[in-house]
């Protein structure tokens, strides 16, 4: 499992004042972090959007992802993250503790070593932040569950055997692909 958290969207409402509204830059779109955990072995995918990336954030984010793939037959043993100021915490390392998790983190300026979610997030950004022009903020965020529905279920892996992810979990009751 890894944990990356990416940025997305534009710069935060406020910056760079003097920039008039334009097809290029919009005020309104904000800035988001798109916290996300991806399954090693599955490359099934976890995510939410939170307004910063501070320790309290990352760590809620890995309670729900625990849940979330606990309750698809995962367990989770280890987490991979990178350097960020979240994932060296003492919550950070807190929580991994009382979940039972081994925290490793990824060389320093060798985000190779984290191509997995690296390329997850290419895929996320291709797929779903800028797939298409959103008219606000909200409503790109209200995108992303549908299409990580669409990643985990339908979408072909070339990883998985050009399967969708989700075909990677054995014993997943009530779920399909």
């Amino acid at each position: 499992m890894a944990l990356r958290r990416a940025a997305t969207g534009r710069q935060e409402p406020g910056r760079y004042t003097h920039k008039p509204k334009n097809k290029h830059y919009d005020p309104l779109m904000g800035m988001a972090s798109v916290h996300t955990v991806i399954d090693d072995h599955s490359r099934v995918a976890y995510a939410e959007i939170h307004d910063d990336e501070t320790a309290r954030t990352a760590t809620a984010v890995l309670v729900r992802a625990v849940e979330w793939f606990n309750a698809r037959g995962v367990t989770v043993e280890r987490v991979l993250s990178d350097n960020g100021g979240a994932y060296r915490s003492h919550l950070w390392r807190d929580t991994c503790a009382e979940l039972g998790i081994r925290h490793k983190r990824t060389r320093p300026y060798r985000p190779q070593t984290n191509g997995k979610i690296e390329r997850f997030l290419r895929t996320l950004a291709d797929g779903w932040a800028y797939a298409r022009c959103y008219t606000s903020e909200a409503e790109r965020r209200g995108e992303l569950d549908d299409w990580l529905h669409y990643y985990n279920h339908h979408r072909p892996h070339t990883a998985c055997g050009n399967l969708p992810p989700f075909s990677r979990l054995i014993n997943v009751s009530g779920q399909y692909s």
